[in-house]
């Protein structure tokens, strides 16, 4: 039986890489989430034949059927808008998983020890290890979640966001004493001496969910999904911390795969915005979510245009690029902006679909959507192939997009996004903006783009907006 298991392990594993490999572009992702999927039911399949000698068969069962209650509903029922946030969630899910086995663990083996052997110092140190990362992955994903999900309080956030200094100041005292209680299980745990009493592990994990707390609190909205990412990456590695201490390759590996991937997706993200991690995490900006704000600062005058106007513009170019963003997501516009560039392929014009890394709320957002509504996967360009189009494109429509085409990022230095790679919408010979209202991004700052003189404004609900266009198209 343990070359069976050890044979399963390792065709879980290699599922597991399989799978990941066809993430990486989007006519392969749906394949590669079912192969992964099916890598980790060979997985389970084989810790089970592992324990085939347990007696808790019933808590097992019990807890299969619990996770897919409570798994399997919220995937096929959130919105795509939503994903973050059930990122975000089963993120911290996986992580108060891996802190409580650490719990656990330390309860079964009376504090790390044993009756007539010196303990093992993996199983000790992946144990603290993987209470400590685990728990403050799933209290920081909490908070991620809370906020993308506008639970918190706004002026709440607002006041965390200030104390920031503070927090960070918590957040090392709170880090040293988690060292400090984690160094004191770990030289007890010897079996001359007494059982470690219980309380030092939970002292453990609560002074890391403080922590956890605290971390991602102060930091701002338009940082949370690099949070999202850098928290996934920790869990990851919680877990192979965990898989370390109980001798489980399917733990170590599966683990090492997550933390690496997120770690490779955090930077890329960081990347993508011009910040560096650490700058993320100790010095946000965007704390009140884009719920306030307007374009006045910018000193220039709004023009706003009609779904007629928007027509005959669109109707009479050579070139028309759409730049989608979370309002589009949150509007649901996809299949009306296909629709609408249809009506515009018919008259001979180019459209093009310019996507930004960090779009929407998670990388790939705007393409996932997109493909919902069977837009080709070529006419979907990244940032750095459809920059240079711009100068040569007669009308750039931006459908819910804020911070991602915001020229400060260029020209203001003041500007907490200077710096970051933007898509050159400004550089389009007309461009027209599609928003509900004039206010902010998700970053919380002034767009100048708004109240450019090439610019003009279509104010309503992305897809009744959209639809309107194309029924104008149709009259032309």
């Amino acid at each position: 039986m343990t070359y069976l298991v050890t044979i399963l392990y390792i065709v879980a594993f290699a599922m597991f890489i399989y799978g990941l490999s066809g993430l990486t572009g989007p006519k392969t992702a749906v394949r590669g989430n079912y192969i992964a999927a099916a890598g980790m039911a060979v997985a389970v399949v084989a810790v089970l034949i592992d324990i085939r000698d347990t007696d808790n068969w019933g808590l097992i069962v019990g807890g299969l059927a619990v996770g897919v209650i409570l798994g399997v509903p919220p995937a096929l029922k959130t919105k795509m808008t939503a994903m973050p946030q059930l990122v975000a969630l089963f993120n911290g899910v996986g992580g108060g998983t891996v802190a409580l086995i650490a719990w656990a663990e330390f309860l079964d083996s009376d504090g790390f020890t044993t009756v007539d052997a010196v303990p093992s110092v993996p199983f000790i140190v992946g144990s603290l290890f993987a209470a400590i990362i685990g728990s403050v992955s799933f209290w920081g994903s909490l908070v991620a979640f809370s906020k993308l999900q506008e639970l918190l309080n706004k002026n709440f956030e607002k006041k965390v966001v200030a104390s920031a200094k503070l927090f960070q100041l918590a957040n090392i005292v709170l880090a040293l004493a988690s060292i400090a209680i984690a160094v004191y299980i770990g030289v007890q745990a010897d079996p001359a001496n007494d059982p470690t009493p219980a309380i030092w592990i939970v002292a453990l994990l609560v002074v890391a969910g403080l922590m956890g707390l605290f971390v991602v609190l102060p930091i701002g909205g338009a940082d949370m999904p690099v949070v999202i990412s850098l928290l996934n990456a920790l869990t990851g590695l919680s877990a192979a911390a965990a898989g370390l201490a109980l001798n489980n390759q399917a733990m170590i590996v599966a683990g090492m795969i997550v933390g690496a991937s997120g770690s490779i997706l955090t930077n890329l993200m960081a990347k993508a915005m011009n910040r560096s991690i650490p700058a993320i995490v100790f010095g946000s900006f965007g704390g009140d979510g884009g719920s306030g704000g307007t374009v006045s600062a910018t000193g220039g005058t709004v023009k706003a245009t009609s779904a007629a106007d928007a027509a005959i513009q669109m109707a009479y170019a050579n070139q028309v690029i759409v730049v989608p963003g979370y309002g589009l997501a949150v509007a649901q516009a996809q299949h009306a902006v296909k629709e609408m560039a249809a009506m515009l392929e018919e008259r001979g014009v180019e459209v093009k679909y310019a996507i930004h890394p960090v779009a929407g709320r998670m990388p790939g957002h705007m393409n996932v959507l997109l493909a919902e509504a069977d837009v080709a996967y070529d006419a979907m360009k990244e940032m750095d192939d459809i920059n240079g189009e711009f100068s040569r494109t007669d009308v750039t429509i931006v459908i819910g997009a804020n911070d991602v085409t915001n020229p400060a990022a260029r020209q203001d230095s003041s500007s907490p996004i200077y710096g970051m790679p933007i898509l050159n919408v400004d550089q389009s010979k007309s461009v027209i903006v599609l928003k509900r209202s004039m206010s902010s991004g998700y970053a919380g700052i002034d767009n100048p783009l708004f109240t450019a003189d090439q610019t003009s404004m279509l104010f309503g609900d992305a897809k009744k907006m959209v639809s309107e266009v194309t029924e104008e198209l149709k009259v032309l």
